[in-house]
């Protein structure tokens, strides 16, 4: 097979760099230049002869028609934090806590309505009459209440700086005008976005791609006042900054009810994705759905009219534009583009029902990474922070296809790493092959099928809720990494989907999470018929795969309520004088990898002592499987993506569907992965680790033995 050496590839361009631009788009093999946040074109590269993406953030830039509409400005509810009365008497100054660069008392008339004041101790509103807002103090003044208790206040907030724009000015100290985001959910806003979009798209004749960076709305990123904790709160998945008097106002007359501050402050826990949502939000984020489809369509409709096409960034203000709702398709985007740093962020991407995938590789174009570490600048290593991306999100794009790659940024960062643009020359190249493979054919996945189980089910598939350096904390997050590059056919389903039937389609269910959160299942639990499909299904032959605490909700005989399944338990205190169960453990079946590791957890045991422990840690149960009629049930305590649980993983699947001898197209090797494409004959091996790797598979044309050097893809054609 002929090696592409170009197209599929985005560079980020950069006026003043041409030479720079020019050189690296001929080394990449770009076909595409685009700008950046910060960065523009010049006219040598935008007449160079390759298509131009040009960025734009529907939301921002926009600081002229802003500052003269302040009341259009994007809001969100705040909550101060609690504070105890010693007298009868309380003042609380609203801007304590949060970061007054980003936001802005709401006081209107129309915002005010909406703000509350709690008694925590007893969680009763305090009525109106008992508390004033003191605007020129910023205080609001408690009046007749009850010494000892705990009151906080919920406010309507603008917020004056662009969350994203924010983050990008402090990263990179720039010296420029803070950017404003306003609010389409008004009529005068969408009169002005459309006329801004008409004459941007007339003035940019030689775009061939608008990238839509996101569209209206921001997850929620709340930052406060002391450096300390200077981001009070983060969640990708949130729809905390949607609001709007105007929007809740529409919302009661469409809904027939109306929404509260409570219903998004949720006592300062908010409404985070992490916990199952209640039908007041599942009606509120519909809402918000259908207006930003509505709304979104007409400024695509405006980019096709002019002969480009649209495509649309899935980060920052994403909300609103759930890929994987069936509703998806209405937008009428021709591409996605996802800012990715691991495999399961490539897999989300390449599931979403539009003609083009891209995703645009770390490290980005930037002096410090997100997490604040130097990688453009002196103590940064960008060549190996490009490495250990790549070898995860490599994993999984030989499972599901990508259409394309590309990079943003600040290109003359580059300059002084050659070594860093020789590697991205090999991962264009590489990447560009793995793609061909793919359209000759779909790659070889063992016969188990499997589900992941949690309360958001498909509109949250491969994703918690933020990249992996986010919610690295969640088990599932790390179970998703290890399933985004295994041979195994995944889906995510939820409650309903098994009341209507889905188990009958798959081999293995895994339900993995904490008590209570959405990926475990919280109060969904408390449905027996659920608990009764599932149990028939694992009699009859399926597989439950338990981690952490699944199934678990109180007020049953046992708090797994999977406990049956899974031959374990978890004691949260009603059972310390109980007797246990002894037992040994013992790895017969092979299970385990040399290095596999599951941290325990306290509390565990056997429920009848009919499960076989696989293995244990300081007596403690860490892996157990259990035969359940003609199935089975598995249960380990954690899990934490890494080659040899990634691996151990893979052969519990395996055990499952009865196929854990057959060891075609899988290596021997665990620091060593493969992907066969039965059409094309072509076995890829790859060494996901930093050592030089031998490994060996087993193929219908023999034994096939390798070495690869560190980080190597192999590429060969079986005969």
């Amino acid at each position: 097979m002929a090696k592409p050496t170009k197209g599929a590839f985005t560079l980020p361009g950069e006026s003043g760099y041409e030479a720079l631009t020019l050189e690296l788009a001929e080394r990449w093999g770009a076909d595409v230049i685009r700008d950046s946040d910060g960065t523009k074109l010049s006219d040598e590269i935008i007449h160079a002869g390759y298509g131009i993406y040009s960025t734009i953030c529907i939301i921002r830039d926009h600081n002229e028609w802003a500052s003269q509409n302040l009341d259009k400005l994007q809001q969100c509810f705040l909550i101060t934090n609690p504070k105890v009365a010693v007298q009868d008497y309380l003042s609380v100054y609203l801007m304590e806590d949060f970061f007054t660069e980003q936001f802005r008392v709401n006081d209107s008339k129309e915002a005010f309505k909406y703000w509350q004041v709690i008694d925590r101790t007893t969680g009763e509103e305090v009525p109106r009459e008992q508390w004033n807002y003191d605007r020129e103090s910023g205080n609001v003044v408690l009046t007749g209440i009850v010494p000892w208790h705990k009151y906080t206040v919920s406010f309507m907030a603008y917020r004056i700086w662009e969350e994203i724009s924010m983050y990008n000015h402090t990263t990179n100290n720039w010296d420029k005008e803070h950017l404003m985001q306003i609010d389409p959910m008004y009529p005068e806003t969408q009169a002005y976005i459309l006329e801004w979009m008409e004459y941007w798209c007339g003035e940019h004749k030689e775009t061939t791609v608008v990238r839509f960076t996101s569209l209206f709305y921001n997850f929620a990123w709340i930052w406060g006042s002391s450096e300390r904790n200077r981001h009070l709160f983060s969640d990708w998945g949130s729809y905390d900054f949607t609001v709007s008097a105007r929007a809740l106002d529409l919302f009661a007359k469409k809904a027939g009810y109306p929404l509260t501050a409570e219903d998004f402050v949720n006592g300062g826990k908010y409404r985070v994705s992490h916990i199952p949502a209640e039908q007041r939000k599942l009606d509120w984020m519909a809402f918000i759905n259908d207006f930003v489809i509505g709304f979104s369509k007409q400024l695509i409709d405006i980019v096709h009219k002019h002969g480009k096409l649209a495509y649309v960034f899935y980060d920052d203000s994403w909300v609103g534009m759930e890929p994987y709702n069936d509703r998806f398709g209405e937008f009428g985007f021709d591409g996605m583009i996802k800012c990715v740093f691991s495999g399961y962020e490539a897999r989300m991407c390449s599931g979403v029902k539009v003609d083009t995938h891209e995703i645009r590789l770390h490290p980005y174009l930037f002096p410090v990474g997100l997490g604040g570490a130097p990688t453009f600048m002196e103590g940064g290593d960008p060549t190996l922070d490009a490495k250990k991306y790549w070898i995860n999100i490599r994993r999984a794009l030989l499972r599901e296809p990508i259409d394309r790659i590309g990079l943003g940024g600040y290109l003359h960062l580059v300059e002084p790493y050659p070594d860093f643009c020789d590697y991205i020359e090999k991962i264009a190249d590489e990447f560009r092959e793995i793609k061909e493979l793919h359209q000759q054919g779909k790659p070889y996945l063992i016969k188990t099928k499997v589900a992941v189980l949690h309360s958001w089910g498909k509109l949250r598939s491969w994703t918690l809720s933020g990249h992996f350096h986010e919610t690295f904390m969640h088990d599932l997050i790390h179970i998703n990494e290890a399933l985004s590059g295994s041979p195994v056919e995944v889906q995510f389903i939820d409650f309903e989907d098994i009341r209507q039937g889905v188990l009958q389609k798959v081999d293995v269910v895994i339900n993995a999470g904490a008590a209570g959160s959405a990926w475990s299942g919280g109060r969904h639990w408390e449905d027996s018929k659920v608990v009764d499909l599932l149990t028939k299904w694992v009699y009859e032959g399926g597989t439950f795969i338990g981690v952490n605490q699944p199934s678990a909700v109180e007020g049953y005989d046992t708090y797994f309520r999977m406990a049956h399944v899974l031959g374990v338990d978890e004691d949260t205190g009603a059972r310390v004088v109980h007797g246990r169960w002894a037992f040994e453990a013992k790895d017969e079946l092979g299970l385990l990898p040399e290095g596999a590791s599951i941290e325990a957890k306290q509390g565990i045991y056997l429920t009848d002592g009919a499960a076989s422990v696989v293995q244990q840690s300081g007596g403690r149960i860490t892996l157990s499987t259990n035969t359940f009629g003609k199935g089975k049930g598995i249960y380990f305590p954690s899990f934490e993506f890494n080659l040899e649980n990634t691996r151990l993983l893979l052969n519990l699947i395996r055990y499952a569907g009865n196929e854990l001898q057959d060891n075609k197209y899988i290596t021997d090797n665990l620091y060593t992965e493969c992907a066969y494409y039965p059409e094309s004959k072509t076995l890829v091996v790859i060494n996901n680790s930093a050592e030089p790797q031998k490994t060996s598979v087993e193929t219908e044309y023999g034994l096939q033995t390798l070495e690869l050097a560190p980080f190597d893809t192999v590429i060969t054609t079986l005969k």
